[in-house]
């Protein structure tokens, strides 16, 4: 009897300090920071970076008729804040050796993609021109380019040039608002 009675004794023991340690909690707290920086970028998949653009003038039709070039996702940017997008030619002509064509003999249009703004129809200078204005802030928003040399141009400044490749660079920059 003294047996059970202590072992009656020792489970009620047990079970009194197990439901104490179930019952027995602490708490602590971490602290979770979430850091920004503002960005912008314009990204590598974009058609622009490091991108060529040909027109090829063959025929005298060539020549007469206005020649478009769509370029899709011509800029991919991400930016963080609302955005303009500019453009500028590195120089004033397009070059071949000691022969020039202007550089306004392009127009560039935007003609698409997710990235919204007010646009416009550049035609291209040595300096900066807004090409978007205002764009809202997002993630990989995608901007369709129009290349455009109007056949106005192409009879007036390019026709009767010596044959060759002009070059010149062209330079989209993504700038926060």
């Amino acid at each position: 009897m003294k047996t059970q009675f202590l072992a009656a004794c020792f489970t009620f023991t047990v079970l009194l300090l197990g439901m104490n340690s179930v019952q027995a909690q602490e708490s602590v707290t971490t602290m979770v920071n979430i850091m920004l920086e503002d960005v912008i970028s314009i990204h590598e998949e974009s058609a622009a970076r490091d991108g060529e653009v040909n027109f090829i003038y063959i025929t005298a039709d060539d020549y007469h008729t206005t020649k478009t070039i769509t370029v899709p996702n011509s800029l991919v940017v991400t930016s963080a804040t609302d955005f303009d997008i500019k453009v500028k030619a590195g120089g004033d002509n397009f070059v071949n050796g000691n022969d020039n064509i202007p550089v306004d003999v392009l127009t560039l249009k935007a003609n698409g993609g997710t990235m919204k703004g007010n646009k416009k129809d550049i035609k291209l200078k040595a300096k900066d021109q807004k090409l978007v204005n205002n764009a809202p802030k997002g993630s990989k928003l995608t901007l369709d380019l129009d290349y455009e040399i109007h056949k106005k141009k192409a009879s007036k400044d390019i026709l009767g040039m010596p044959n060759g490749t002009y070059t010149q660079t062209v330079t989209y920059t993504a700038t926060a608002n």
